[in-house]
């Protein structure tokens, strides 16, 4: 079976035109005979990245402006936003893993939460992951998420589980999707370089999985001119604001294909799905070389919420 990792970058800061890349994109990873196609994080509508570059206190009234952009263009699952998607995972057949910046239609209007969706062959919302917690500065734009999400699902191309960036720095979330019978690992981030590509290595190995690893290779003509405060955010017109770095690696820790860095595309591999599950004869973190007598993880599934209508 052959996947996808997404190195393109999304049309940044504008929902209705990135919808419309993702569809080709998707297209396109369909007719090299990909079944599955993952993006990177919050691709939809490109990742918040001014939150590391104004400085905290001086920038509060430029970040205003630019969260306010940010909650007119992310996805409104109250209102379906994600359609476009489902419609092409279904015309095309194939499993879409979508990390979006979500805003939560349901009750405040206004929280925006880092989330990454998947979505089954015939166009089915089988999940939607809020990563549990944001990073350092993100946290000036994201709501956490919980453990409702917290899981692997049943696809067309075998049983796929999502963290997003850091959360896979969490060994117990990590734990969490190793014990759901995982084939397939997805680690859409923001993050590139040694030590994530090394991270994405462990978890392959710790967990005896398939893991796709892929951040937005993003470069500074990428940023749409009129974009509020874009010189003071962006100075360098030659940088990469992100080399991308996709990557897949086996169960066990072999490479697989990647990493991808400093260009655009699409990294395409075949892999063998059922190798997951095989690998794990000489380490099964969660069953042969578990020990509940000693360790034991409790997890809390219930969906929070601020209010509750009696």
């Amino acid at each position: 079976m052959k996947i996808a990792a997404i190195q393109q970058p999304p049309v940044y800061m504008d929902k209705e035109a990135s919808l419309a890349r993702a569809v080709d994109l998707i297209a396109e990873a369909a007719a090299a005979q990909c079944r599955l196609v993952v993006f990177p994080e919050t691709w939809l509508p490109g990742y918040p990245t001014f939150v590391w570059r104004l400085p905290p206190g001086a920038g509060m009234k430029k970040t205003d402006e630019l969260f306010a952009l940010a909650q007119e263009n992310s996805i409104n699952l109250a209102r379906d936003e994600l359609a476009p998607v489902r419609a092409a995972a279904k015309e095309h057949g194939v499993v879409v893993v979508m990390g979006h910046q979500e805003i939560d239609g349901a009750l405040s209007g206004s929280t925006l939460f880092n989330s990454v969706a998947i979505i089954d062959a015939d166009g089915t919302l089988l999940n939607n992951h809020r990563k549990l917690m944001p990073t350092n500065p993100e946290r000036m734009v994201w709501g956490f998420g919980d453990g409702s999400t917290l899981r692997v699902v049943e696809t067309a191309v075998g049983r796929v589980g999502a963290l997003i960036c850091w959360e896979n720095y969490m060994p117990l979330a990590r734990f969490a999707l190793y014990a759901q019978n995982i084939d397939i690992y997805v680690a859409p981030t923001w993050d590139s370089g040694d030590t994530w590509l090394a991270t994405m290595q462990h978890i392959a190995r710790e967990g005896g999985c398939w893991v796709v690893g892929c951040a937005t290779a993003l470069e500074a003509a990428d940023v749409p001119q009129d974009l509020p405060y874009r010189d003071e955010l962006f100075p360098d017109p030659a940088e990469w604001i992100n080399p991308g770095d996709a990557v897949v690696y086996k169960p066990f820790g072999g490479l697989a294909a990647g990493p991808m860095r400093n260009e655009k595309g699409l990294l395409i591999v075949e892999i063998d799905v059922p190798a997951a599950a095989a690998s794990r004869r000489k380490f099964d973190a969660s069953g042969h070389y578990a020990r509940p007598d000693v360790f034991t993880l409790s997890i809390n599934r219930t969906k929070q919420s601020p209010i509750l209508f009696a």
